[in-house]
């Protein structure tokens, strides 16, 4: 059964954090879908079109990471329903501090 991760965000902008996470996320899943947040609640920098053409860049012309094992796209759902629509049960999830550890830990 293929590992498929979804990796859950704004991303905006994308950061080196990001980054550092998805090039790990590689070594042990088989596909990431990179999944921009669109919700409403919030005020982007940049639009979700925008965020999803800087990833595209960053990943794919910057790094030339693999096309067919990423893919990015735009949500405003839930996201387990990504993971039910994309058959996953990896979520990646970054960390800034300690207390975002503690956080996610709670969380798990």
């Amino acid at each position: 059964m293929k590992k498929i991760a979804i990796y859950p965000g704004t991303f905006d902008p994308i950061t080196y954090g990001h980054i550092d996470v998805i090039k790990k996320a590689l070594k042990i899943v088989d596909n990431i879908i990179v999944a921009i947040s669109n919700g409403n609640q919030k005020n982007y920098l940049f639009t979700a079109e925008e965020r999803i053409e800087i990833v595209k860049q960053a990943l794919f012309k910057d790094l030339k990471l693999n096309k067919k094992v990423i893919m990015v796209i735009s949500f405003n759902s839930l996201t387990t329903d990504l993971c039910k629509k994309y058959k996953s049960n990896i979520i990646l999830r970054g960390l800034r501090a300690a207390s975002d550890f503690e956080y996610e830990f709670q969380l798990a």
